[in-house]
């Protein structure tokens, strides 16, 4: 149908009206405007029906966005593009076309980055777009660092404005120093102007998260601090808090992360578990969020996706499985989805594009080179190019488009090959292999390489680490954990890599540590540890909002 009254749009037939715009008039049928546009409904119903062509001036519009809207009223589409969005936007606004209007603003979110986030929160709160207002502040918040140090939009902020966004709980900073630069940044804008407001923004950084060295040494010999009464006496009574008290820091003045580290499953007393914790970065602590129902199977796959955590396969009372399940955060209810071709313990997993990626593992029989996906929206796995080596107990991680899987073992000998999969061309390729055999490694993506972390040699656990860059297709050493483990959880939060938990030695002793590597210092760290130790813990990361924010508020 819209391609009949396009074509007689074209030709000019039964067109019964005439949009004038500046000088250019385009012809239009009456009913077609109205399907799309409360403007034109209402401007046409409030007029006696006449015969012949009326014309009608349409002023703040241009030609070329009243083209854009007209082509939609025919067509049912529109392209919005980075030179058109906000002209298309006013023009749809000021003739109620609100698709087009929900087309802007979507095309807007998808676009929010640190340069653009404030004037898109300003464009939503002048327009009254309460979901586009609320995404692009949740943008400012969680990247503040970022916008607060390089986005010229920032300095423009109205001093409520930035009163507003430095109180939130949500405000995603590493580190409080980061507020109280920004509080300066903000003001040496216009300094004279501005330096009135110390004080006030100064009372919403929370000092008491700051190192003493840090309030002694840059703080209290700011300028702008040293000249302002007020701010000497909060730096004062603050610092002195800190030297006096023993206690910790009370968790309410503590910022909410973005993203906090789960550890699922495993075994705890040598037993498997159901059990979930979750890791607050910025307080350094553990805590259990979810402790209910039947134990995981021992030694499944565990990822996150679209706000569900996949369990797949493993080994249950004899039997090695084929099922899957999912649970989510937001409900905390297990579900049974799709099951994969093959029974598979031990079996490695990696997410790609919306997919899940499921190889090798065991069955009851031999160790497995097949390998296969999942599709969430059809809940179907489909098998896919098997590996060159059969593995299990294998490492994985994606990266440019690729899967990675790394060591492994085959009939209980630990491997040093590595491949990596190409679904485009569902093609699987041997790379160079590591220089140590590696059972249960862990293996993640970072910083433009493939990390493998710690595992088991055939006679003696490691704490070695190793990285392959997928460029010269070479392998090269990195600093050591602490710790040798294998069978441990591994992911990247903030920039660092985390190592949660595994097995020590050759007696199965069960680890609680946990440390992070920093790959800009070469340089690892320990963390709080878990509640218990846990061996074979899968970990991911997740956003904060919405999923765990009852755990952290």
């Amino acid at each position: 149908m819209s391609n009949v009254f396009k074509e007689l749009l074209l030709e000019g037939a039964l067109c019964d009206t005439v949009i004038k715009v500046a000088d250019v008039e385009l012809r239009a049928h009456r009913i077609i405007l109205c399907s799309c546009s409360s403007f034109f409904r209402d401007l046409f119903c409030s007029e006696p029906s006449t015969s012949g062509q009326k014309v009608y001036n349409i002023s703040d519009v241009t030609p070329n966005v009243m083209g854009l809207i007209l082509e939609y009223a025919y067509t049912n589409s529109v392209v919005v593009t980075d030179n058109n969005v906000l002209e298309l936007l006013a023009g749809a606004e000021r003739l109620s076309v609100k698709d087009i209007i929900q087309a802007c603003c979507d095309f807007l979110q998808e676009k929010l980055c640190s340069n653009n986030c404030i004037s898109i929160w300003n464009l939503a709160g002048y327009y009254k777009y309460p979901e586009l207002m609320r995404q692009a502040y949740l943008y400012m918040l969680q990247h503040f660092e970022e916008v607060a140090g390089h986005s010229l939009e920032f300095l423009h902020l109205s001093v409520e404005q930035l009163t507003d966004l430095i109180e939130e709980n949500v405000l995603n900073v590493k580190q409080e120093s980061a507020v109280f630069e920004a509080i300066l940044r903000w003001i040496n804008y216009a300094h004279e102007e501005r330096k009135v407001h110390l004080a006030k923004l100064m009372s919403k950084v929370r000092l008491l998260l700051m190192p003493i060295q840090y309030l002694t040494d840059r703080v209290s010999k700011e300028a702008l601090v040293r000249n302002n009464m007020q701010c000497v006496n909060m730096v004062i009574s603050s610092m002195k808090t800190l030297r006096e008290s023993n206690i910790e820091r009370p968790l309410s003045l503590y910022r909410l992360p973005s993203h906090v580290l789960l550890a699922i499953g495993g075994f705890v007393d040598y037993v498997a578990t159901a059990k979930i914790e979750l890791y607050n970065m910025r307080t350094d602590r553990w805590m259990t969020v979810h402790n209910n129902g039947n134990a995981l199977p021992e030694f499944c796959g565990c990822v996150y996706l679209n706000g569900f955590v996949y369990c797949i396969g493993g080994y249950d009372n004899e039997l090695y499985l084929s099922s899957v399940q999912k649970f989510s955060l937001s409900t905390q209810i297990w579900h049974e989805v799709g099951s994969m071709h093959m029974a598979r313990c031990y079996v490695t997993v990696a997410v790609l594009n919306g997919h899940i990626y499921a190889m090798g593992g065991c069955s009851k029989y031999e160790t497995l080179k097949s390998a296969e996906r999942f599709e969430p929206e059809t809940n179907q796995w489909t098998p896919i190019a098997p590996m060159h080596e059969p593995r299990a107990d294998a490492g994985a991680a994606t990266l440019h488009g690729k899967v990675y899987i790394c060591g492994g073992f085959i009939t209980n000998n630990p491997l040093s090959s590595a491949e990596c999969y190409n679904p485009d061309a569902n093609q699987w390729t041997l790379i160079t292999p590591m220089d140590t055999l590696r059972n249960a490694p862990g293996v993640i993506a970072y910083n433009d390489q493939i990390y493998v972390i710690g595992g088991y040699e055939g006679t003696r656990h490691l704490s070695s680490v190793t990285s392959y860059n997928p460029q010269s297709q070479q392998w090269s050493p990195a600093a050591p954990m602490y710790h040798c483990r294998s069978n441990f959880g591994i992911a990247v939060l903030e920039e660092k890599v985390f190592v949660v938990g595994g097995i020590l030695n050759d007696n199965a002793e069960l680890c609680s540590a946990v440390e992070c590597y920093d790959g800009k210092t070469n340089r690892w760290q320990n963390v709080q540890n878990l509640e218990m130790p846990r061996g074979a813990v899968r970990c991911c990361v997740v956003e904060r909002i919405p999923y765990a924010v009852t755990y952290l508020s």
